[in-house]
């Protein structure tokens, strides 16, 4: 075998060989590159899905306030008609009293809106007079006592200066009477709370262990509790 045929022979296998490892590391430049261009579209993805995620969500957040927003408007506005022969509020008094009623009814599950409306309008009369004054001495929308209106404003963080100032603010009154409504339709359920509400516990309490026979509650009270139940079912059918 001669030594040209050897030199020919080894200079094939070195072009292979170099042949080769140039093909591998293109390969691997390939690979590497290929790699990058997937990494990097999986990112884009990844922002893409994640920017229609943070999309969808802010839609969703904003259907749901739209809806809370519907419902609020609603309950103002059924709660604004209720009381819209009183000509003596200002569309802006009318709409503060409708929305503190509204969050009255969100904070108390005891309590809804006709309840509400329905013991107002039995306390205070259709028209809903703000300033009203009962002989025993019972004030504003929802005819509390001067010792209850105390009473409850301190659980309420009112600061009670004095009867009038307070109970005569129609948006003080709710909030107090409404507290004190909530606790006793707790305690009593709808009937029993009422009858608390307008003659005391101790004739509720016992009322409702005789079965609510008539005879035990006061003559007032017993024409006050099917009045009210009377207003706030047909409040609740419009």
């Amino acid at each position: 075998m001669s030594i040209s045929w050897l030199s020919m022979r080894w200079g094939r296998t070195v072009i292979s060989i170099g042949v080769g490892l140039a093909i591998c590391f293109i390969s691997l430049g390939f690979s590497s590159r290929l790699h990058e261009l997937y990494s990097s579209t999986m990112a884009r993805m990844e922002n893409l899905e994640s920017g229609m995620g943070t999309l969808e969500m802010q839609v969703v957040e904003m259907n749901a306030k739209m809806n809370v927003d519907s419902i609020r408007q609603y309950n103002i506005d059924k709660i604004t008609s209720i009381f819209e022969r009183n000509t003596e509020l200002s569309t802006r008094e009318k709409y503060r009293i409708a929305d503190e009623i509204y969050e009255a009814s969100r904070k108390y599950e005891e309590l809804s809106v006709e309840l509400i409306c329905a013991t107002i309008s039995q306390e205070s009369g259709l028209g809903w007079r703000t300033n009203r004054i009962s002989p025993a001495g019972a004030m504003g929308l929802m005819q509390i006592m001067p010792v209850t209106g105390m009473f409850m404003a301190n659980y309420e963080g009112i600061t009670w200066t004095n009867s009038k100032d307070i109970l005569l603010n129609p948006a003080l009154n709710i909030r107090i009477g409404t507290r004190y409504l909530a606790a006793l339709v707790d305690m009593y359920g709808v009937e029993g709370g009422l009858a608390a509400y307008n003659g005391g516990e101790g004739r509720a309490r016992l009322w409702l262990a005789e079965g609510k026979r008539d005879g035990i509650l006061y003559t007032e009270t017993q024409n006050y509790v099917p009045a009210v139940m009377a207003l706030y079912q047909a409040y609740r059918q419009n």
